[in-house]
């Protein structure tokens, strides 16, 4: 992948040059100096005040700019049927936000804002495929395919990277805007082209869009009644779905619990906070979060059921923000052994805020802390007993336990370095 991504920045690299020279050569017999008289009337730069936003005081200089822009569109742009001119004032909005050049704080169009709230409900339309994204890189990566969804049956694997939508590559695009562009229509479909590292080889694919439950909590029973839940996102559906599992193990005579958030890339606050009171005691502090004004927001355990049995926490470093509160938690107050890598490292919270017109901007507003007062952002959440995920394994290309209860725990090849060091784990504890 790295080499083609090589190759298409040299072409494009060659085209601009290209152009400059052609341009270059027929630069006599044109003449711009009237699109710039307003930004040169007065000689006077404008001044702008670090560490403040203040678009509004602006206005004037900026109208004048995208005159001027207007105006070399309209004369020499050469697919003048093309122009759309709410995408461009959306870009512009968009490229606003983008301009603090922090990665979580985004503006999202009324379509896109409505699609993030249908994904983040846990049931829409697409292709049931779960995805993270690398900040650095803006690599996109398959985490979790579902089972049994068009995504996988069309044959998109964990670890897939997705290269394009669509013929249009998405590296480096906000990963919400990707997922809404997968999205849509029951019964329609979409192009993707993805890149499998296993193999090295770029596959091109068109999935057909079907309503899908996101299954973000797959259980099982495994031997000695050690329990296993795998939660893959945290959604507001995922509630419900731990605690049906939490039910139904118990009553299958549950004597340990191991909660497998690998590849996990977080979720709503809100719904980490309510499993969590799931398991912690009435009154303990889950998390809180501090903004930038040093306001302080508790976030407490209400529920008087408790789970009191022992228990481990999966990580890597894929594990991030709601998947780290979860599990800097359950480490902090010493009711679960974690057990992994290091987590991803991302303590801090976004809110979305809606906007008239049906469009939203998501900011980042606080950090959180865990209930010892440890800001993990940047560091992760450091596992008790570190283990190494082994390359070349089985389950590291199949995703760990399979939705299939009845056969997953007889399959061995399910069963990957760290799952079998946490059930190891848990036999001693459990003894």
């Amino acid at each position: 992948m790295g080499k083609k991504r090589i190759v298409y920045a040299v072409l494009a690299g060659s085209l601009v040059l290209n152009c400059m020279f052609v341009f270059a050569g027929c630069m006599g017999s044109w003449d711009f100096s009237s699109f710039f008289q307003a930004q040169d009337q007065g000689g006077q730069e404008e001044s702008y005040e670090t560490g403040v936003a203040d678009a509004a005081s602006h206005a004037d200089e900026i109208a004048a700019k995208l005159g001027t822009i207007d105006e070399i569109i309209n004369n020499y742009y050469l697919n003048e049927s093309e122009i759309d001119e709410e995408a461009m004032i959306e870009g512009m909005y968009a490229g606003y936000v983008a301009g603090l050049g922090e990665a979580y704080t985004t503006y999202y169009t009324a379509e896109e804002y409505a699609d993030l709230m249908e994904s983040s409900s846990g049931e829409y339309s697409g292709i049931g495929v779960s995805v993270s994204q690398n900040v650095e890189t803006g690599i996109i990566t398959v985490v979790n395919p579902f089972e049994n969804g068009p995504g996988y049956e069309a044959g998109i694997r964990k670890d897939d990277i997705l290269y394009a939508v669509e013929g249009e590559e998405v590296t480096g695009e906000d990963i919400n805007n990707v997922v809404a562009k997968i999205k849509g229509e029951e019964g329609t479909t979409v192009n993707l082209t993805v890149y499998r590292p296993s193999t090295g080889e770029y596959l091109d694919l068109t999935v057909e869009r079907r309503v899908v439950q996101n299954p973000t909590v797959t259980y099982e029973m495994l031997e000695n009644n050690i329990g296993y839940i795998q939660i893959t996102e945290f959604d507001k559906v995922t509630v419900e779905q731990m605690n049906a599992a939490i039910d139904d193990l118990s009553v299958q005579g549950m004597k340990g619990l191991i909660f497998d958030v690998r590849d996990n890339p977080g979720g709503r606050l809100d719904s980490v906070c309510s499993m969590l009171d799931r398991i912690l005691p009435e009154g303990d502090l889950i998390v809180y979060t501090m903004d930038k004004d040093g306001n302080r927001e508790d976030h407490y355990a209400q529920d008087a059921d408790t789970l009191d049995i022992p228990m481990i926490v999966l990580v890597n470093g894929n594990s991030a923000s709601a998947s780290e509160i979860f599990t800097a938690a359950l480490q902090d107050y010493g009711k679960a052994t974690i057990m992994g890598t290091t987590t991803f490292g991302k303590g801090i919270v976004q809110v979305i805020l809606p906007l008239d017109d049906g469009s939203a901007v998501k900011v980042t507003q606080s950090q959180y802390y865990t209930p010892n007062g440890v800001c993990i952002h940047g560091e992760g959440v450091t596992p008790d007993i570190e283990v190494e995920l082994e390359t070349g394994s089985e389950a590291a290309t199949d995703g760990g336990t399979a939705a299939d209860s009845e056969t997953a725990a007889e399959d061995e090849n399910d069963i990957d370095n760290q799952l079998q060091a946490a059930i190891d784990q848990m036999k001693t504890m459990i003894q």
